[in-house]
């Protein structure tokens, strides 16, 4: 599961960290962090998309957002019993009825 979590974190990390910092023209120097190289790019996957490039990062971020319920899904299959037991400790623990007092 670590390696399912570093390969999904990864590339979300890279994007996100590559948009934000070139969104505001952070480059270090660098070109490729340039708010130039950023609206080419996004214009360049607008025109092959047929769609505005302001909507792509839009879509980029529900995208993760499905990804992300889908790996926290898969998780949660896989500890379902854990998790269960969890909550049934909880559940015992804050709403068992022998242990509220009687008016």
């Amino acid at each position: 599961m670590r390696t399912l979590f570093a390969l999904w974190a990864a590339p979300l990390a890279l994007f996100w960290g590559w948009f934000f910092l070139s969104l505001n023209d952070i480059n270090f120097g660098y070109v490729m962090l340039s708010r130039q190289l950023h609206d080419l790019v996004f214009q360049l996957y607008g025109e092959m998309l047929g769609i505005d490039p302001a909507l792509i990062p839009g879509m980029v971020a529900k995208a993760c957002i499905l990804d992300s319920l889908l790996l926290m899904a898969f998780w949660a299959f896989r500890r379902r019993r854990v998790i269960g037991s969890w909550i049934r400790i909880m559940r015992d623990r804050y709403f068992d009825q022998a242990s509220t007092p009687s008016a």
